[in-house]
């Protein structure tokens, strides 16, 4: 029964920067960017950037400008690489059932634990202290019923805490959740429901499963389901990811080839920082372009060796660029790899009974 699994989403504070400050002391309380620069975009910002609107996916330039005395420095992903195992290692004490979604954060399902511990609460405060004792990093952590709501709770309590929707919360706490917060909701489709009136959990609910879908396409089931709480997807530690993939919708349509490259570098650099992140490499690269009008096309190129940098992702995507049957405004821009590693890769899955007698 759905009611009965403890799942924690445990999230790294701001990893790469923090692991930056921790290993430089001297960066510690300043506002800093892991990747950027004037030409690049941002991996990760620390606490001290966000609070000038300094984000992670953001363009350098743009980062720069809201924040002139902003600390730039280059990524080292195999020391963050090096530590992310560190911390899953530290998962694996608690449970086998441990999902990666990228270096710096993971679902566990703690139902049935190797430790017997009944509260998920306390096991996610055991968990955040030994990552703290062990990296001196601090993470935070959410606790629920399901994967839904464990990742969105992660996100309450930030930096540095926790935050457990009890059963008996779910409803209550989905209802006043703005729609913004809900996972798998981005700013485009954020934007669409405020134009329908729809600013939070409540209004959302209000919809018929038949009127979301006609809005939403399928997505309108998943959006029916997660505001009454319901998300039915287990931990799978044997998750093999097919492909990945970075696009941007822009709000001002792209009238000539010059913008479109410009944007295509940086769709690039994004697309290397997140495989870095994810540990991928990929054999297919492929361009997709949406026009003004909502056409849709694609181009791929396979070859036999990996893709996995920037440079490689810029130089193909503008040779398939310059296959595209028309000429017309460009409204979103993505580049995605398939054909992955992960294919030789293997991991592993089970599942809870939760007495939830501590909530926070």
């Amino acid at each position: 029964m759905q009611n009965d699994r403890k799942i924690i989403h445990v999230d790294m504070d701001a990893f790469y920067a923090s692991v930056e400050q921790h290993d430089f002391p001297e960066l510690k309380g300043k506002p800093l960017a892991v990747g950027g620069g004037m030409y690049g975009v941002v991996a990760a910002a620390s606490y001290e950037a966000r609070k000038f609107g300094v984000r992670s996916a953001m363009p350098g330039r743009l980062a720069l400008e809201k924040c002139p005395h902003l600390i730039v420095v280059k990524p080292r992903f195999h020391r963050y690489k090096e530590i992310s195992q560190q911390i899953r290692a530290i998962f694996y004490e608690f449970t086998d059932l441990v999902e990666p979604l990228s270096l710096d954060e993971a679902y566990l399902d703690v139902t049935e634990n190797k430790k017997h511990m009944e509260s998920a609460n306390d096991i996610a405060r055991e968990i955040r202290k030994r990552i703290f004792e062990e990296t001196g990093l601090t993470a935070s952590a959410g606790i629920s019923i399901n994967k839904f709501l464990a990742k969105v709770a992660s996100d309450y309590n930030k930096p540095n805490g926790q935050k457990t929707i009890h059963p008996t919360q779910i409803l209550e706490f989905m209802e006043e959740l703005p729609i913004e917060k809900f996972h798998g909701i981005g700013k485009v489709t954020a934007n669409k429901m405020h134009e329908l009136h729809i600013f939070k959990g409540a209004h959302l609910k209000e919809k018929s499963l038949e009127e979301l879908i006609r809005l939403f396409g399928k997505s309108g089931n998943y959006y029916h389901n997660v505001v009454r709480g319901i998300h039915n997807s287990e931990v799978k530690p044997h998750r093999i990811q097919k492909s990945v993939g970075v696009e941007e919708t822009f709000w001002e349509n792209l009238l000539d080839e010059e913008a479109v490259f410009k944007q295509l570098k940086i769709i690039s650099e994004d697309l290397e920082t997140r495989l870095s992140n994810k540990e991928i490499k990929g054999k297919s690269l492929t361009l997709k372009i949406k026009y003004k009008d909502f056409t849709v096309y694609t181009r791929s190129k396979t070859q036999e060796i990996y893709y996995d940098n920037a440079k490689d992702f810029y130089k193909t995507a503008k040779k398939l660029w310059e296959l595209r049957p028309f000429d017309k405004p460009v409204r979103l821009l993505g580049l995605s790899l398939s054909n992955l590693n992960t294919q030789e890769k293997k991991q592993i899955s089970v599942q809870l009974k939760i007495p939830f007698e501590e909530f926070e």
